[in-house]
């Protein structure tokens, strides 16, 4: 059995807040693990909660795969550190 409600998606841009209502048929054994690893009391902050953990795992792997086509050289850590502290 499937669980059917209504879900908030929270979409921040700059400081206006939009909402989406989206209607999905989601397994109900995925919602409850969803609810429980967010420790969320409400299915829409558990799936608000685990698509903002999904989107920044997504940017790190793309970032990573930008790092790995372009890596990162540091020939000489004193000039970052003197940079950092002039910060």
């Amino acid at each position: 059995m499937c669980q059917r409600g209504v879900v908030t998606v929270h979409l921040l841009t700059n400081t206006t807040m939009y909402r989406m209502k989206v209607t999905a048929i989601i397994a109900d054994d995925l919602v409850n693990n969803v609810k429980t690893y967010t420790r969320s009391s409400t299915v829409t902050e558990a799936i608000t909660i685990a698509l903002k953990d999904w989107v920044d795992i997504f940017n790190i792997r793309e970032l990573n795969k930008k790092i790995i086509q372009n890596p990162i050289s540091i020939d000489n850590g004193h000039q970052i550190r003197e940079i950092n502290r002039s910060i």
